[in-house]
């Protein structure tokens, strides 16, 4: 692979005075400026007072930077600009921190349900004073895809971790979750409870009683509530726990991926306080915050580290789960489920899901919407076409979140209405076996986050890792979405694959681009935030197939080092 080695972009005269401040100079590494199309190096870069003051030749950056300046020799290792966390939810990621993990293999223990009653009842006994104060034993992270059992927990397996306390554990794709006995009881569900809007109760054999199991709305009111209950003090805990597992995988940008109004709060309070470590932005829920986001407003600019930067609408579940919104029935339904079934709609009418669009494009809120069925994909593009000609066609940057089973009819019609995809390419290694086997069938399977595919229309794309439904791990995210391996080995759509550094742009340049923050992030320039990751190798220079091997070893915001690997 060719090497372009920049020419000098800030060392303007030969006659500029060397600066004598508290400059750091990096160089004997592969410093990759993500500018471009093909990958391009320098041989030094220079921050000074957060920003990149020049990148270029180490001549000129020794001689820009002064004999005062910090020298770090990078000895053969990757610089990069920081991460940007297109899609996730910084939050949730330090509660699931907190929270007892019942991940499966290689991330957790979370093998069978034996092993979740045991992961449950270890992290009772360790956690006293957290069951205190929420009330409830908590785990997060099971997947009934990689359980032995191959189904949810019910609630009478959950009665094994307790009977006196309530149990929840949330699944791995945030859309589901699964009550001990005294939950279902704590929360209000009985066989007399009706399914509410956007949500399933699932049942017993007699189609009334609860079974434990809670799809999409039927467990987010409880969760909500259990959150809801929390202080203060416990609230910035969970969210300082998650900007710590993000700077651990190299982001400088976190996104709170919807948020209450208590939520945005909590940031804003930390950020008051000078406690947030790298920039955090919150999309708020569009179906619930309405007059809250009126009072607060969308901001351009950081302050200490927060912005409100737009607002999230939700239009179906999970694919994993079986809730996602499809145009054509699952390959096996869920239990109960007639063969026919499609998944369903967060919001059922055509008119409040319209309406909702008007207004975030009459306000030119920036929004992103959770779209993982093509159904739902459809229903967005549709409202997208109707709020673009009531109110124009602006640059809104408006992003279809997760676009996992998009069609290439629904593409064209994305790029004509200026409409990102964020894509979730993690599930071909993480759920890839299962939908191919389960949920959607070898062909459409070989479709899910069709990156290639926007990528032969000239359409940027950006990549997530939608934390805490997967680990909020750059490097699995640009693994999975050049290779595109699933657990059992075999690839998920060959034809879908991408370079390492297009995936690199997709957490980078085009993530920032996404933020509108292009300006100030996503490459390495001149002028722009000393936002910076260091790797052990170039992703672009292994093995593909190695790339899951690399390790972040320090993240630089704005010059400072908010994470070191010991």
């Amino acid at each position: 692979m060719a090497v372009t080695l920049l020419i000098t972009l800030a060392f303007s005269s030969t006659k500029a005075a060397p600066d004598t401040g508290s400059s750091t100079l990096y160089y004997g590494g592969s410093i990759l400026t993500m500018e471009g199309s093909a990958p391009s190096y320098a041989e030094a870069l220079v921050v000074k007072d957060g920003r990149i003051l020049f990148v270029g030749t180490k001549t000129q950056a020794e001689h820009l930077a002064g004999a005062a300046a910090k020298k770090v020799d990078l000895d053969g290792r990757a610089l990069l600009p920081g991460f940007i966390d297109a899609h996730g939810h910084v939050f949730n990621a330090g509660f699931q921190k907190l929270a007892a993990n019942l991940l499966p293999p290689p991330d957790g223990g979370g093998k069978d349900v034996a092993s979740l009653v045991a992961l449950l009842k270890e992290w009772q006994d360790k956690n006293a004073a957290a069951i205190k104060k929420s009330g409830w034993i908590i785990g997060f992270g099971y997947d009934d895809s990689r359980l032995a059992e191959g189904r949810h927990p019910t609630a009478k397996e959950l009665d094994q971790v307790s009977t006196e306390l309530p149990v929840v554990i949330i699944h791995q794709s945030g859309h589901l979750a699964a009550m001990n006995h005294k939950g279902l009881e704590l929360a209000g569900i009985t066989a007399e409870t009706n399914d509410p809007v956007g949500g399933v109760i699932r049942r017993q054999a007699d189609g009334k009683t609860p079974n434990g199991v809670l799809e999409e709305m039927a467990s987010f009111g409880p969760i909500f509530k259990i959150l809801g209950a929390l202080d203060s003090e416990a609230n910035e805990k969970i969210a300082l726990a998650g900007v710590d597992a993000y700077t651990q995988h190299g982001f400088t940008t976190a996104q709170e991926g919807r948020a209450n109004k208590a939520a945005t709060e909590t940031w804003r309070k930390l950020a008051d306080e000078r406690k947030l470590k790298i920039d955090v932005a919150v999309y708020l829920d569009l179906q619930s915050e309405i007059e809250y986001i009126k009072q607060v407003g969308i901001h351009e600019d950081y302050t200490h580290h927060f912005r409100v930067a737009g607002v999230k609408l939700s239009l179906d579940g999970s694919p994993q789960g079986k809730t996602a919104w499809l145009s054509k029935p699952y390959l096996n339904p869920p239990p109960q489920k007639p063969d026919s079934y499609t998944g369903y709609p967060a919001i059922p009418s055509d008119k409040e899901r319209q309406a909702l669009f008007n207004l975030a494009y009459q306000k030119n809120w920036q929004l992103l919407v959770h779209c993982n069925g093509d159904a739902a994909a459809e229903a967005m593009i549709d409202a997208v076409a109707v709020a673009s000609e009531k109110y124009g066609k602006d640059d809104r940057r408006t992003v279809m979140i997760h676009a996992q089973t998009v069609r290439e009819s629904q593409l064209e019609r994305m790029k004509k209405l200026g409409i990102l995809p964020s894509f979730f390419s993690m599930h071909t290694y993480y759920w890839g076996d299962w939908h191919r086997d389960e949920t959607l069938g070898p062909e459409r399977a070989a479709r899910i986050s069709p990156t290639a595919s926007a990528l032969k229309r000239g359409m940027r794309f950006t990549e997530h890792h939608d934390a805490p439904v997967a680990l909020p791990s750059a490097i699995m995210i640009l693994h999975t979405t050049v290779n595109r391996t699933s657990r059992s080995g075999e690839v998920i759509g060959p034809d879908q694959r991408v370079s390492p550094y297009q995936a690199l742009k997709s957490i980078t340049d085009w993530a920032a681009w996404q933020y509108f923050e292009q300006d100030s992030k996503g490459t390495l320039t001149k002028g722009k935030l000393a936002d910076l990751v260091i790797l052990d190798q170039d992703p672009t220079q292994v093995d593909p197939a190695t790339i899951m091997n690399i390790r972040v070893l320090e993240t630089i915001k704005e010059g400072q080092t908010v994470y070191k690997a010991q």
